[in-house]
C-alpha cells in the first residue's frame, strides 16, 4: 500500500498525506487536488476505494491511423498533456502492425466510461460501419483534428492547406522557379486535395493552365518510399523545386534526387510540411511548414469539452495557418535547370 501511495502522490504531484486524505474521502481537500489524486489512480492502474469508484475519470480516445508520420505522436502527446490536465484519461488507439485496428480499440472503449473521441489525420469513417453508428446513436462528442475524409456535421480543427500551399509557392517564385512540382498523399485524402487547390490557384494566377501542370503533380503513400517513387516523373518534366506533402515524403524526394546525381537545394529545392523533429538537423535542414501542434490540440480538447457539456458543436470548423519555416533545402535555381 505504501509503495502504491507513493506513486500516486509522485504522479499527481502532491505529498502522500494528501493522497491518503483523498482516498481515505476528507472533504476540506480542493477539487483540483481530488482530481488529480483520482486521475492518478486510474493511470496507474489501481483501484479506486469502493466509496470512490463511481467517480471515475472519463477516457478520451486518441485515434491515429499509424505512429509512423512523426506528426501524429506529436499530435498525440500535446493531447494527452492537455487531457490529463483536465482530468481525462487519454487512451491511444492506432493500427498495429499485428493487425489490430481502430475499430478494435472504439469497441473496447465504447465499453468503458468513455467522455469523447479525437480522431488524428483519420475520421470516424475509418472505425467502421459499425463502429461509426455506434458512435452516433450514443452520441458520443467527437472532433477530427486534420481529417482524412469529408465528415460533414462533425467539430473540425484543421490547417488551411490551400494557403499553406501558397506561401510556400510564393517562397519558391520568389526565389525565381518557374517550374514547381507537387508531391502530395493519396488520391481522396482531404488536407492533399486542398493543397492541390491551392497550387491549382497559384499557377491558375500566373496564367497557367491545367494542362501546363498537371503533369508537374504527384501522388503517392506518406512515407520517404512514396517521396523516392514519385519524385522522378517529376524530374522528367523539368521541374526544378519540389513540394511535399509530409516532411517524409520530402525527405524520400531527396534521397531520389541525389540517387540520379541532383544536389539539394543547388539542383533541386525541396519544401516538406509539418515540420517534424530532426529537420532542422537533416542534410540540408528542410523549409518546411510548421504546424501549430499546441494550439490545434488546445482548440480540439475545447471543443471536445464543450461538447461532453452538452453544447451544440456540430458543423463547427476552426482553421489555423501554417509558419513556413525557411532552412537549407530551398535555394535560387541553377541556371543550367532552370533553362
Amino acid at each position: 500500500m505504501k509503495k502504491r501511495l507513493s506513486q500516486v502522490a509522485e504522479f499527481a504531484g502532491v505529498s502522500e498525506t494528501t493522497a491518503r486524505r483523498v482516498l481515505n474521502g476528507a472533504t476540506d481537500v480542493s477539487p483540483a487536488t481530488r482530481d488529480a489524486v483520482l486521475t492518478a489512480m486510474d493511470v496507474c492502474g489501481f483501484e479506486r476505494p469502493r466509496q470512490l469508484q463511481q467517480e471515475r475519470a472519463a477516457l478520451v480516445g486518441l485515434v491515429v491511423p499509424d505512429l509512423q508520420n512523426p506528426i501524429f505522436p506529436a499530435f498525440a502527446e500535446a493531447l494527452a498533456g492537455l487531457l490529463n490536465k483536465r482530468g481525462f484519461i487519454p487512451v491511444l488507439c492506432t493500427r498495429t502492425a499485428d493487425g489490430v485496428s481502430e475499430a478494435h480499440y472504439i469497441d473496447m472503449i465504447l465499453k468503458q466510461n468513455v467522455g469523447g473521441i479525437i480522431f488524428i489525420g483519420a475520421s470516424y469513417a475509418d472505425a467502421g460501419p459499425e463502429q461509426g453508428r455506434a458512435l452516433r446513436e450514443r452520441q458520443i462528442p467527437i472532433v477530427l483534428l486534420n481529417a482524412a475524409d469529408e465528415n460533414a456535421g462533425v467539430a473540425q480543427v484543421s490547417i488551411d492547406d490551400a494557403a499553406s500551399a501558397q506561401q510556400v509557392l510564393a517562397h519558391l517564385s520568389a526565389l525565381g522557379h518557374r517550374r514547381i512540382g507537387m508531391i502530395l498523399g493519396p488520391v481522396g485524402h482531404v488536407p492533399s486535395a486542398h493543397k492541390l487547390a491551392g497550387y491549382q490557384a497559384f499557377r491558375a494566377r500566373q496564367g497557367d493552365s491545367e494542362g501546363d501542370w498537371r503533369k508537374l503533380v504527384a501522388h503517392g503513400l506518406f512515407s520517404m518510399e512514396g517521396g523516392a517513387t514519385a519524385l522522378p516523373r517529376l524530374l522528367e518534366g523539368g521541374v526544378t523545386a519540389v513540394v511535399c506533402a509530409s516532411d517524409a515524403l520530402a525527405l524520400g524526394a531527396i534521397r531520389a534526387a541525389r540517387r540520379q546525381g541532383l544536389r539539394v537545394p543547388e539542383d533541386l529545392s525541396v519544401v516538406g510540411f509539418d515540420d517534424s523533429p530532426y529537420m532542422v538537423a537533416t542534410d540540408p535542414p528542410l523549409t518546411t511548414a510548421r504546424q501549430p501542434v499546441q494550439a490545434m490540440a488546445a482548440a480540439a480538447i475545447a471543443s471536445l469539452v464543450s461538447q461532453m457539456k452538452g453544447h451544440a458543436t456540430e458543423g463547427e470548423s476552426m482553421m489555423f495557418d501554417t509558419e513556413l519555416i525557411v532552412r537549407s533545402s530551398t535555394a535560387p535555381p541553377s541556371r543550367s535547370r532552370s533553362r
